[in-house]
């Protein structure tokens, strides 16, 4: 949906990215970017204390798609050149118009996805931690924080079961063949970027 901060995602994992790169490592192209393996797995390095893996997959290729419903046909053709996919929704307004058209493209094409659920750090009494695993930040919010941000969840939990998807925040899923993962981000904070880029990477391997 617009304004649900898909760009503003993609450009926070090219610019953290391109801050942990080495010379010359990523490539970009027109409404697509190269992130390679190197690069997911410094972003994802805090993490390896929690979850250990190893990737072997070269990298991701983002592909951008526009989030105005004029696009619809142009998401219709992303949606069948990808592999996985990244539904990014807005925490604090849940599922939208667009976010379902996306959701019907995805299932028809049986297209494995994640769900970002973007702008935690809009939830009042957010704290922020610049760049940290979700993991990380949890652990630092007050309890109404938590509280908050328990039941911003569990109501998209709700919504998205009503489109006949099953999923739960990513660190209570034990198979994620079967379980759609809800991934809370901030595309502002980098909050939850680790767990997104090794959640999507560990999938797609």
């Amino acid at each position: 949906h617009v304004d649900h901060g898909k760009t503003t995602l993609l450009d926070k994992i090219r610019g953290t990215a391109v801050v942990k790169k080495e010379a010359g490592e990523m490539t970009q192209h027109v409404g697509a970017s190269l992130v390679p393996v190197s690069v997911i797995e410094k972003l994802a390095e805090p993490l390896k204390k929690i979850i250990p893996f190893k990737l072997e997959i070269p990298g991701l290729l983002f592909i951008d798609t526009p989030g105005h419903e004029l696009f619809s046909n142009l998401r219709k053709r992303g949606g069948s050149v990808a592999d996985i996919a990244i539904l990014v929704i807005d925490i604090n307004e849940g599922i939208m118009p667009q976010t379902v058209e996306c959701i019907e493209i995805l299932k028809s094409r049986n297209v494995p996805f994640v769900v970002a659920a973007n702008k935690i750090d809009k939830i009042a009494g957010w704290k922020p931690y610049y760049d940290k695993p979700i993991l990380f930040s949890l652990k630092n919010q007050n309890p109404q924080t938590i509280k908050r941000f328990e039941s911003e969840i569990y109501k998209l939990i709700g919504q998205l079961s009503n489109y006949g998807i099953d999923s739960d925040l990513f660190n209570r899923i034990r198979d994620f063949t079967k379980t759609t993962p809800v991934i809370p981000v901030s595309a502002k904070t980098g909050e939850g970027l680790p767990e997104l880029l090794a959640v999507i990477a560990g999938i797609t391997q």
